[in-house]
């Protein structure tokens, strides 16, 4: 059994000939896949990468190094690490190239970083770069790099041109907003409320543009959004007025973390969840199942976002160097759950 030492009973780590043996091929084919070389086709690759990841194979770097190969390592830039979605894509990142033998570096950069500050963390000609492009400092981090550079990025929103960059991913906000504000009204609410997180370019904002889209084919009007952060408090903040007005009875967030401060500034007022208002956030971080009540929000892969963007990188490193005709990663999902709920016939 690969992965175990059945002569004593007790787990090992699994090696070279395990992955080798499982996926049918030769050691010496494995040891391509892990070092990036040419002479394996694109199936046996791909077999090769599901066993590793399978068996929970790390490659030995050091006994690379010593053999004469190369440790190879890629650079994640990324503005911030705390909020969820940016950590949760990074996770992915970083778990598919540790499984294809690449080590992670991670440059955290500042709110105001430019071209000098992207530069500095670059310091090997040619080393591969990720880039968590969510706001402006990603934004900006992206367009600074050389041209030279090979590099795959998580964006917000997928350019508006007919030929969008074949390296980058997105995931549909647009959509997933569209769909949660449809959620709402079709639970009687008359009108939802959006609090809205700061666009990474100057364009309205895809969760945004999704929201009044709904909006205006349910034939409603469409009010100005609230501008939040990213945090609690910035949702607190900006709900305290909305919600001195008694029609308020759904607000959609930009966020889970906006969405915490609007339920605690709803409790404040004495507004009953769902009854006298219904919230939905955004991203479905762990903690939003857990709160009282229990979020509804939307479900966002940002660690499978993650994954698909290192495969890209990973395939612009290898033989190939082309991107896929489609990339593909999972939907987003509304996770209906206890915070939704028709509104009350007082406030109706």
């Amino acid at each position: 059994m690969a992965g175990e030492d059945v002569s004593s009973g007790r787990s090992r780590s699994a090696s070279i000939w395990d992955v080798a043996r499982v996926a049918g091929v030769s050691q010496q084919t494995v040891s391509r896949v892990i070092n990036g070389k040419a002479q394996v086709s694109e199936p046996t690759r791909a077999k090769v990468l599901q066993v590793i990841a399978e068996l929970g194979y790390q490659p030995n770097r050091l006994a690379r190094v010593l053999a004469g190969g190369s440790a190879r390592s890629v650079t994640v830039l990324t503005s911030d690490i705390a909020l969820y979605r940016a950590a949760a894509t990074l996770c992915g990142m970083e778990k598919a190239a540790r499984t294809a033998g690449f080590a992670v570096r991670i440059s955290v950069l500042g709110r105001d970083s430019d071209q000098r500050d992207v530069a500095v963390p670059l310091n090997r000609p040619g080393e591969a770069v990720m880039v968590i492009a969510f706001d402006d400092a990603g934004v900006r981090a992206l367009q600074a790099l050389p041209p030279d550079v090979p590099v795959a990025a998580t964006v917000e929103r997928r350019p508006d041109t007919e030929a969008p960059d074949p390296w980058q991913v997105w995931l549909d906000d647009r959509g997933a907003a569209a769909h949660a504000t449809r959620y709402l009204l079709s639970l009687g609410h008359q009108m939802v409320h959006y609090l809205a997180i700061p666009s990474s370019t100057s364009a309205v904002a895809q969760r945004t543009q999704g929201w009044q889209e709904a909006l205006r084919a349910a034939g409603r009007r469409v009010p100005e959004p609230l501008h939040g952060g990213w945090s609690p408090r910035s949702g607190y903040l900006a709900a305290r007025d909305l919600l001195s007005t008694p029609s308020v009875t759904a607000i959609l967030c930009g966020t889970d973390d906006l969405a915490l401060g609007v339920m605690h500034a709803a409790r404040e007022v004495g507004r009953d969840i769902p009854g006298g208002l219904s919230v939905v956030g955004f991203d479905d971080s762990p903690s939003s199942a857990y709160l009282t009540p229990s979020l509804t929000t939307v479900h966002l892969d940002f660690e499978g976002l993650g994954r698909a963007c290192f495969g890209l990188l990973h395939r612009r490193l290898g033989p190939q160097g082309a991107p896929p005709a489609v990339p593909t990663w999972s939907e987003p999902e509304l996770i209906v759950r206890e915070s939704s709920g028709p509104p009350s016939a007082s406030r109706l």
